[in-house]
This record gives C-alpha cells, structure tokens and sequence, in this order.
C-alpha cells in the first residue's frame, strides 16, 4: 500500500481520460476524508479554447438563449485571446446538481488536477453549503429552467420576430441588476409546479383583463383625505415600494404581451440565480483556492505528485493569487483570490499557532485547533461583507499595508484616516467589508408609485448614499429602456435620504413606435 501510494499518479504533461479518473479519485479522498468536504455529484467536460469563450460570453453557463451580446462578448474575448492580449479561465464551474465543472483541453495534467481540486471540490463545496445560495438558489432545478428558458425564447423568436423578442431582452438585460429581490425569498418550484403556473397565467389572461387599468380620470374627487385613502389602497394593491424593477413590470406593465412578461420572468431568475455570487466572490475563491492548495500538497506529500507537477501546480497558484502593488498598473484593487486564501489560511494559522495579538482579535479561535471546523462554519454561515467584518486580522492588515484614506468633496485634499494601530485596524476592516456591502455598490431604485388615475406616469425613487447622483447618461438609457416596457412616462426622483424634497429629477416621456 505505501509504495503504491508513493508512485505518481502521473508524470508528464500529456493526460488521458484513465489518468484523469486515477486523479480525481485521490484528489476526492483527500477533500472527502481529510477536509471533510460536503459536495454535489461532479459531472467534470472537456471543452475546447472556443467552447470556453463561448461559455465566457453566456454567463458560464452551460445552456443559455441567444442574445446579440452574448455573440458581441464572444468576438471580443475571442480577437484579444487569439493577440495573445488576455488568457482563459483554467476552468468554469456551474452551481447545479451535479456539479458541472469545464477543464479546457489545453490544459496540462497538472493543471488539470489543480482545476479539478478547485472547481470540482472547492467550488462545489461552497456551492452546496454557504447559507446564501442554499437560501436563494435550486440548484435542483437550474440546469431544466435553462433549458426551458432556452426554447421557450427560441420559440417566441419564430412565433414574434427576432427583433421583438430582442426588444424585450434588450430592456430586461439593462435592468438586470434591479431584478432580483434583496430580502423576499423567491419560491422554490419544481418545473412541473413551473409550467402549471406559467399555463395558468395564459390561461387566465387570455379569459380576463386587467382590471386595475380601466379607471376613469377624475373619479376621485379633489377631497385631500379621498386621495390619501386612494394612495394607500393602490400602493398595498401593488406592493409598492417595490424594489424588483423586473418584478413589478412582469405583473403591472399595461402593455406587455403574456410572453413578454414570461421573458422578464426568465431574466430575473436568471439575475437572482446570480445574485449570491456577487455577495460571496472573495469567499468562494479563497475557499477554492485554500481547498486546491492543501489537496495538492497533500498528494505532494503522499508521493502522488512529481516534483515537476507540484513546481507547476504552485506556479500557477501563484498565478491566481498575485497581488500586485497599489501602482502596479496591470488592474486596480484587490485580488478576490489574494484576499480570500490569505484569510483562510490566516484562519488556520490562528487556529494552529497563535500569537497574544491574535488571541486578543480573535478569542473564540485562536488556539482552537480544530481549523478545518471553524473554516467549514465560515463558509457556509458568512457573506463576503460579514466575513472581511469578523475574520480580517491586523496581522495580513500589515502584509497587504492597508489604510485608509478620506476623500470629502468639500476637501481639496485626501487625508489618511487609519493607520496600522488597533484603532486603525477596526476602522480599516470595516471600511474594507463595505466595500463588499451590494446595498452600498448598487444604486437603491424602487417603483414609488403609479398615477393610476391620470396617465398612468410610473415614479421611481433613487435614495443616494453620500450624496453621489446615478450617471446621466447610463440614467437616461435604462429609463429609456424602462419607458419601452412600461408604455407610459417614467419619472425618476433622486434624494439623498435624509431630506424629503428631491434634489434631481429625470423624466422620459412616452413615444410612438414610429418615432
């Protein structure tokens, strides 16, 4: 048994598919037997630098409908890798049960091992147990709604026009990042439950009507309390505020078709499948980074791997989690794979060896031993914003010399907040979680209300954070595109939270086709 541990699971770059299973097999003992690790069944494709592309431009995932900026993204990755200009992901892994991961064709079999142990394990792992993607995603049931999604778009193209259907997308697509729900989980339904409730709705729209939009102008008097009592009755009749931009169209628009409205149903199930993997980028790298590390220094260690193989493993980790300086110029802020192993294997330096620093921070573990337990409970208990908040100790606060600068408008200067003291230490973690907070990156736009009896004008509300206004020129575009689904105007009022008069306006007015 030991010298057969001890013979290499392969030597050489070339790989074949035998070699591959030898390979996965070690890599699954250790992730299983050792760390602990908790996965989907893993369905692991071979695709080629074209397929990879392809799947780049698509989202990564495996079954998608068409859309020109799908084809638009493709050629553009497709001309600058073929100039040697940008490389390719070593691999793609999709959140689905199984767990589907792509190893491109080129790679070597080291590479390959190092993907797998990744992707298939790592991955994997955080897929099936962080709390955000067990709460907010089916990972049952992606890969059929795709599917779905796919031919029911494919169908609606031959049955409508591509152009109508683009129309459509087109609008979704731009309001994409305000289609998902931030706090009201969305329900888990089987495909089945799926298509008996779309045919329900077909049902009953071809037998009935709207009847929220057959209002007479002026039917309310002019009495102020009359008013208020209309106000309140049509926002809890409309759920309004309302901060799913997709949602509301879907349910409210007074000009959609029944197929358009199940077209914004893709997109925004699509959006909020995505949605937690926006929130978790340094966790879910650094765990995949921190599980492919071990495992292949594991196998190292058991003779399994060729120094050549381990020289090239760790190459190419160091690759990944190359931290460039603040003046570098090869992209600016921080490396998500950087950050996040450098916080998982802190965690088990806390664990395993710590210092009286360390058990000042972090009493609850520091000495705990048990590091592969408290890392476990971080990745699936923690977001990206919480983690940084707990984990991030002063320790790697100096290795990556961190601090904190203000930058106030009414200051002609930038002026160094925190230092690398225990004040500064606090001020710089926090700082830096919220950089990761989505509700300070995303710009909080909800439906405010509609005059229902006037001419139907949909009013947003942006609450500003900081007193910084949305991009006039993006604004004007989505508001266009907002105009095109709604049929009425728009009006977006902008303020800055805290005081009730709006400080900016934009408004967009309904157009005819023809114009």
């Amino acid at each position: 048994m030991t010298a057969h541990r001890r013979k290499p699971l392969f030597e050489g770059a070339e790989w074949d598919f035998a070699t591959m299973e030898r390979t996965y097999e070690a890599i699954q003992r250790v992730a299983l037997d050792d760390l602990g690790l908790d996965v989907y069944p893993n369905q692991i494709e071979i695709i080629s630098s074209e397929q990879m592309l392809d799947a780049y431009a698509s989202h990564g995932m495996p079954l998608m409908y068409r859309h020109w900026s799908f084809g638009k993204h493709f050629a553009r990755e497709a001309e600058l890798y073929r100039r040697g200009r940008t490389g390719l992901a070593y691999e793609i892994v999709i959140n689905s049960n199984p767990c589907i991961s792509y190893n491109m064709e080129g790679n070597t079999m080291a590479l390959q091992a190092l993907v797998m142990a990744h992707a298939a394990f790592g991955h994997n792992h955080f897929f099936k147990n962080n709390y955000l993607f067990r709460q907010w995603t089916d990972a049952e049931a992606i890969l059929e709604y795709l599917d779905f999604a796919r031919t029911y778009i494919a169908e609606a193209e031959e049955r409508h026009g591509v152009v109508e259907v683009e129309a459509v997308l087109d609008a979704a697509h731009a309001l994409m990042d305000q289609g998902v729900f931030r706090y009201r989980r969305p329900p888990r339904l089987s495909m089945a439950a799926r298509d008996a409730k779309r045919l329900a709705r077909e049902d009953y729209e071809a037998r009935t009507f709207n009847d929220l939009w057959r209002t007479v102008p002026g039917a309310i008097a002019e009495d102020p309390d009359a008013r208020a009592e209309e106000l309140r009755r049509r926002k809890a009749q409309l759920d309004l505020p309302q901060e799913n931009l997709l949602y509301f169209l879907e349910k409210h628009s007074p000009v959609l078709h029944t197929w358009q409205r199940e077209i914004l149903r893709i997109v925004r199930t699509i959006a909020q499948y995505f949605y937690p993997q926006k929130q978790t980028k340094v966790m879910n790298e650094g765990c995949a980074t921190f599980v492919h590390h071990y495992i292949m220094n594991a196998l190292y260690d058991d003779g399994l791997l060729t120094e050549g193989a381990m020289l090239e493993a760790l190459h190419n980790h160091s690759n990944v989690v190359f931290q460039g300086e603040f003046d570098d110029g090869r992209g600016g802020g921080l490396n998500p794979y950087a950050l996040g192993f450098a916080m998982m294997r802190d965690i088990r330096r806390i664990c395993e060896a710590p210092d009286d620093e360390d058990r000042t921070w972090f009493p609850d573990i520091a000495g705990h031993g048990d590091w592969r337990g408290v890392l476990k409970d971080a990745w699936a208990n923690y977001r990206d914003e919480s983690f940084i908040q707990q984990f991030l100790s002063p320790r790697l606060i100096r290795e990556f010399k961190l601090f904190t600068l203000s930058d106030a408008a009414e200051d002609p200067h930038y002026t160094v907040q925190a230092i690398h003291d225990e004040r500064g230490y606090r001020d710089v973690r926090r700082r830096l979680a919220e950089m990761y907070d989505l509700s300070r990156i995303e710009p909080d736009i909800q439906v405010a209300d509609v005059d229902l009896l006037g001419d139907r004008e949909l009013q947003l509300r942006h609450t500003m954070r900081d007193g910084i206004p949305l991009a006039a020129e993006d604004r004007e575009r989505v508001l266009a595109h907002l105009k095109t689904l709604w049929g009425y105007d728009v009006r977006l009022d902008s303020t800055d939270g805290a005081e009730a008069t709006p400080r900016e306006s934009a408004t967009t007015r309904a157009t005819t086709s023809d114009e």
